[in-house]
Parts: C-alpha cells; structure tokens; sequence
C-alpha cells in the first residue's frame, strides 16, 4: 500500500480553478456514446514494425458495436485498413511468419473464420461452421490452426406428448432443465452441448474435431515447437460444477487426441503458454483456499522433467496475462497495480526478478473506469499495448526500451472539440481504522473552486475489480451535466494486494461503507460540494453498496441503484453461477447461515431508508436478476419511500453493450438525480 506520511490526502496536481478554454468547447452528450470507437485485439509483426488490431465502433443504426482490423506503422504511425464492411472482425492473429492474418468475422452472418493474404491483399473464408469459433491459435510451422467452438449435444425430452393432430398448433414444448448450470448471463438459457477443439489447414477446408466428451475445452491454446501437441486449460473433474475453478493444463495430440494431464492441484489453472525452444510451458493459477479472492499467479514448468517455478512469489499482485520473450529467459507479465495496468518483464528463472515497461495499459471498459488491457509481443522486443487517456478509449500504444509511444488518436475527431472532465488523484484515510484509500474525483467542465457543486458518489461492481484513471463515458457524462464526480477503490478492491481484498471474505459489505463516506467528506472538506446535492449510484456489487447506504444514512438526496443483490439467499438461489457464490462469498449454503445472509442483505435495512431511490436492471440479466431489484423496489413502496424502476428490455448485466442502453442508463439517472435537486423559490 501507498504510504501517507503525515497527511490524509494526496492529490496529483493542483485543484483546477477556471477552465475558461471550456467555454469554447461543446458539452458531452449521451448520444456521443454512438461517436467513440476503441483499440482491441492486438496483434505484431516478428519485426515489430506494424501493429494489427480491431478498431470497434458503435453503429447507430442497428445499435450494435462493430470492428474492422487496421493496422498501424510503428515508426510512421500511419494508419492503414485491412478489412472494411459493417459487421464485426475480431481475433486476428498472424501466421508465424508474419505474413498472413487470420480472424474471426461476422460477415456472412454467423461467424467465420477468414485470411487476408497480407502480400497481396486478398482475404477468403476459409470455414462453413455452425457454431462460432475462438480462440484461434496459429501452428510453429504456419500450417494448420486451432480454435474451439460449441458442439451442440442431443435435447434430453424425456417426455413427448402424444394425441397431436395433423395441423394442430399446439403450444411450445416443455423445456426439461437438470443441469447444474442452465443459463448464462448474456447467453440466455443453455443448450445441451460442450466446448471442443478443433484445428484447421491453414488453407481452409473442413476443420478436424481433436476432442469429443462432455467436458469444456477452450481458453488460450498453445502449440508445442513441433507442431505436434496442443497445450490447453480445462475443469475435467467429475466435481467440475460444484468446484468450478478446478482447471488444469492439458496437452493434446494433434495425430492421435492422446490427452496428457500436465498440472494438478486443487485450484484454477489456465493461459498455457510454451516457451520459444519448446522445452518449458508457462501459465498462470493459484491454489484454492475457497476464498472470495486469491492472485493469481505466474509458474514455469520444465516439461522434460516437470520441475516448477513459481516465477512471480513476492509480487502481491494478480496476473492477468502473460507472454515469452524471443529467448525464452524472461515472460512479459500484465497485472493492476492501485488502479492502474502494469507490464513488467519477469524473469522465468529468477523469483522475484522484474522490471516494469509501462503503466499506461488500459482504456477498454469505455462505460465505467475499470481497469483491463491487452498487450502483444515481437520478436524484437517491442511490445503493443492498448494505451490509456483518462480523457480517451483505448488506443494503440508501443513500449520500446521502457519508453511507452501512443500511436494512435482514434477519438481526437469525436472529442477533441468536446469539454471533458479532468480527473485527479485522490488519497485519504477511512474512519474505520485508518486505512489508505485512493480514489478519483472528476471536475465538471469550467469548473470554479470558488462555487459550490453537486456529487456523485459512483461505486464499481466486482466487488473484487478495481477502477483507474481510465475514460469512462458513464463518469464523463455526469460531469458535463455540472456534477464533481467521485470514484473509490474501497477495501476488497483489486489491485492492492490481497490482504486488502481479503478484506471482505465472507464479510461484504464489511468496511467498504466507511471507506466511501470518508471519501464524500475528503471532497467535501475541499470546499466546493453542496452539502444538499450528494447523490450515489453504483452498478452490480456498486448497486449492492448504493443500496445498502441508503440503509444506513439519509445525508444522499437521491441514489440509483443499478443492478444489486439486495437480498444473498435469493440471489444465491437464482444467479447463473450460484455454485459458486455459496462456496466463495459465504460460510456455506443459505438455509445453514440464515442470519449471516441476512446480516449483509440490504433487504434487512430497507426500514431505514427516506432517499428516495430509483432501480435499474436489465430485464434478461442472470448475474443479479431483475428480481433482486423488484424486491427492494417493492420493499421501498411498501415503506412509503419516493421510488421507481427503471426495466431495460433484453439487456444482460452489460448493460452497456448496446450503446442505446448505456445512453438509458446515464440520462436515467441524471434525470432522477435532476428530480432531486433543492429546488429555487419560483422553479416550476
């Protein structure tokens, strides 16, 4: 954790006074959600000299968003397109020697799998699938590629009806559901099947299926130097839907379908990567010790002998991603360092041995300022980045010699005439227990320190992610409404090590209320926040904790709460991954811990609440479903409290991916908090 010495703020520059340049810019609008674009996908060159990567965009007439693959010149910066057409390309990887990009494209309706041909431009469909195909992973030699894709099972009906006449229109036939898991947030209700591998001629054709059982197989895949055998990740327990982080690496032979069991232990392992000589498999895993939170870390294992590295012990951190360099000595590693994303070169023989490139990754979750990044590595050692901008989304950034170079400027034509929101560093201590807590507040355009304005305290989901100095539509729209905005990495946050995110194992929300209070009154104290215009939102676990605040104060004059658990047994009972919850967030099932569940509901504290509160939930949402804010909706009737519920028809617990539904979400809640507002004698 940072260190305050003597203070309990630090702050990154000084507080803006008058931003008068604003006045000659326009104001955000939500319907500027439909004129962003963001950097995905990346994908170098053996040089290092052209960067591959999707360029996404918000299509306003089907309001979906779609990608075409570009590429950028890593000295020149030029730009060039190398697929076009309003449908979605994703996945581009190159052929190992660089000369042609394979990827995934929505084209012809369902996805395919397709080449360019990048000496002559060409580009052909090389596959006739019926599922959608991932994780595409080229061959040593360049000359086949594997994928996995959904193989749909047999329908278990083990009942049909009988009696029906010729003609007759009957109702739709009972569906008959016994698996563990039997629908997905995002994917609807599930069909009988399981996730194969497949690998594919690098000239097209039909792709050979490698697996054929009941178990998932997907994630990263990894071939061996020889072009012999696949590396993948996959919970092949018995057990597997009660202990669903039990994953291990396997490998696969490409000419038999041997499958070999490579790591085992009781807990997750995953991103199977193989050294450049072939002689070592690097991934990423962590022991399961049934917690609600645990990094995740990097190993090296000789595969000759099966001797293992914990390469990355001493880093309290979590590793998302990792990658060899040419040599095979070291692993580029990705991880969240207090909000922001890191890239370190770890060494794959020395613990505890790293040298951190850059932490300006990031800029992908446009709609809230998460943290999460992508990278990808040359054989020169240069390294592609999505680049973060507190005031942008992801663009394409280059590290070279621990110098990072932002390449691309994908919104400066969308918002460089636009007045944004500065955002600022924020430390303070918690009246809990004195506990560092950083945070960030966003300055509405022009502002004036000598004025007074509204706040909104905006609270991330997780409850174990973290949010940075990254653009957020969500956080810049409510700063051009004339709003100081702040948000908070409470305890149980990522990206602070694990002590920090143990904090509230078993124990959510623990002191995460204290946290944020103290982070109102830090902004407060500044001087320029109208005590009678406080407001707080938050979305999924943020929605929890709005939600449970309003329980237990009244300083708020409005809050929305966005897609909570309101009540844990019914939540647990209801959720798509509800074996999950049980094991991890709580001391065991709910009928045996009826009084903890309910000690951390916010449904138990509804009694307090005068706010008045509005609910926002997609209705197809089966991470916390629509029934969760129905019932504090109906509890807060009940009460007399000022409420309504805001329903998004068809929308998952993303919200945000019909950029539609991340306007109705913003301008919702502005509207309610507008309602709201101390109103002037003679308002109407």
């Amino acid at each position: 954790m940072k260190k305050l010495i003597g203070i309990c703020l630090i702050l990154t520059g000084m507080i803006p006074t008058i931003v008068n340049a604003d006045s000659q810019l326009d104001v955000l609008e939500s319907k500027n959600i439909f004129d962003i674009e963001y950097a995905a996908d990346l994908t170098i060159n053996p040089d290092g000299d052209t960067i591959y990567f999707v360029r996404h965009y918000m299509d306003i007439q089907t309001d979906r968003k779609l990608g075409n693959i570009w590429s950028v010149n890593t000295k020149s910066k030029n730009m060039l397109p190398v697929t076009t057409g309003d449908h979605l390309d994703f996945n581009p990887i190159l052929s190992p020697d660089g000369n042609k990009l394979a990827f995934i494209s929505t084209r012809t309706g369902k996805p395919q799998i397709y080449m360019t041909w990048l000496t002559t431009g060409k580009t052909a469909k090389l596959t006739n699938l019926t599922s959608s195909p991932s994780g595409l992973s080229w061959s040593p030699d360049g000359k086949h590629i594997a994928f996995s894709m959904f193989v749909e099972g047999k329908p278990n009906n083990p009942v049909s009806l009988s009696g029906k006449p010729s003609g007759a229109k009957w109702a739709e036939s009972a569906v008959f559901i016994d698996d563990v898991y039997y629908r997905f947030d995002g994917g609807g209700y599930s069909v009988p099947g399981s996730t194969e591998l497949f690998v594919l001629s690098a000239d097209g054709g039909t792709p050979r299926q490698l697996t054929n059982d009941k178990f998932d197989n997907s994630g990263n895949l990894s071939w061996s130097k020889q072009s012999d055998v696949i590396y993948f990740a996959a919970n092949r327990s018995e057990n597997r839907d009660f202990a669903p982080l039990n994953s291990d690496i396997f490998a696969i032979s490409v000419a038999t379908g041997d499958i070999t069991q490579i790591t085992d232990r009781d807990g997750p392992d995953a991103s199977p990567i193989v050294s450049p000589d072939g002689k070592y498999i690097a991934y990423i895993g962590f022991d399961d010790k049934r917690k609600n939170y645990a990094n995740a870390n990097v190993y090296v294992k000789q595969l000759s002998n099966a001797e293992t590295v914990f390469v990355s012990e001493g880093l309290d951190r979590s590793i998302d991603a990792i990658a060899w360099d040419k040599n095979g000595r070291n692993l580029y590693i990705q991880y969240d360092d207090m909000g922001k994303t890191v890239l370190a070169l770890q060494s794959a023989r020395t613990v505890d041995k790293r040298t951190i490139l850059s932490d300006k990754l990031g800029g992908q979750s446009y709609g809230r300022p998460y943290t999460g990044a992508e990278f990808a590595v040359s054989d020169s050692g240069k390294v592609a980045i999505t680049f973060s901008n507190p005031q942008r989304p992801a663009d394409v950034g280059l590290v070279e010699k621990n110098t990072t170079t932002q390449l691309t400027y994908l919104n400066d034509d969308a918002l460089g005439h636009k007045s944004l929101a500065n955002i600022e560093e924020i430390w303070f201590k918690s009246s809990a227990d004195g506990q560092d807590i950083q945070g960030w507040i966003a300055y509405p355009p022009g502002f004036d320190k000598s004025k007074k304005y509204p706040l909104v305290l905006e609270i991330h989901g997780g409850p174990v992610t973290a949010y940075g100095p990254h653009f957020s539509m969500e956080i810049q729209l409510y700063a051009a409404a004339g709003n100081v905005v702040l948000y908070v990495n409470p305890r149980g946050s990522s990206s602070y090590g694990q002590e920090f995110a143990h904090s509230i194992d078993k124990n959510y929300p623990s002191q995460d209320y204290d946290d944020l209070m103290s982070g109102v009154d830090a902004v407060i104290e500044k001087g320029f926040v109208d005590t009678q215009q406080l407001f707080v939102t938050g979305g999924s676990g943020g929605g929890t904790l709005a939600a449970w605040i309003v329980g237990h104060t009244q300083r708020f004059a409005a809050a929305v709460v966005a897609k909570p658990v309101i009540n844990w047994y019914s939540f647990v009972l209801t959720a798509d991954f509800y074996p999950y919850f049980y094991q991890y967030w709580f001391n065991g099932k709910p009928w045996d811990n009826l009084e903890e569940y309910m000690r951390y509901s916010p449904i138990s504290y509804v009694g307090n609440v005068t706010t008045p509160t509005m609910l926002l939930t997609g209705e197809s949402d089966h991470r916390t479903p629509i029934s969760e804010s129905e019932q504090f909706y109906q509890a807060l009737k009940i009460q007399g409290v000022e409420s309504a519920m805001v329903r998004i028809p068809g929308a998952s617990h993303s919200i945000y991916r019909k950029p539609s539904n991340l306007m109705a979400k913003v301008d919702y809640i502005l509207w309610w908090f507008d309602q709201h507002k101390p109103k002037n004698e003679g308002d109407n």
